[in-house]
């Protein structure tokens, strides 16, 4: 079992940064998939970040990409997503979601139901 704590939201202006962190415990292993999705008022929930939590190649959603970056410092089981440059759109509530599989990019999955655990969630709100 893997449990997820999701922190660092806030209310910030656009153009501020925000550092999102989520803490893993439980047990996680090196061939997992660490993922950031957010979800908007009255929209689906989308992709934005992911990567091997044994480290390698991430991937980010064109949406975000060049603002928001995604990181793990596996010594102290915690994922993080800086997200730069904010913008009234990226009001949302951030998950965490960590999948049990993980063979190579592919498996970076966009696909929030290929996950298998997520957190509660920490809200980010941008104002104009």
């Amino acid at each position: 079992q893997v449990q997820l704590v999701e922190s660092g939201g806030g209310l910030v202006q656009t153009g501020d940064s925000l550092n999102l962190r989520c803490e893993v415990s439980g047990r996680i292993l090196s061939g997992y998939v660490m993922g950031w999705f957010r979800q908007a008022p009255g929209k689906e929930r989308e992709f934005v970040a992911a990567l091997p939590w044994m480290g390698g190649r991430t991937d980010t959603a064109d949406s975000v990409k060049g603002r928001f970056y995604i990181s793990r410092l596996s010594s102290k089981n915690t994922l993080y997503l800086q997200m730069n440059s904010l913008k009234p759109e990226d009001t949302a509530m951030y998950y965490c979601a960590a999948r049990e599989y993980y063979r190579d990019y592919k498996s970076l999955s966009h696909q929030s139901e290929e996950y298998d655990y997520w957190g509660q969630g920490t809200q980010v709100t941008v104002s104009s």
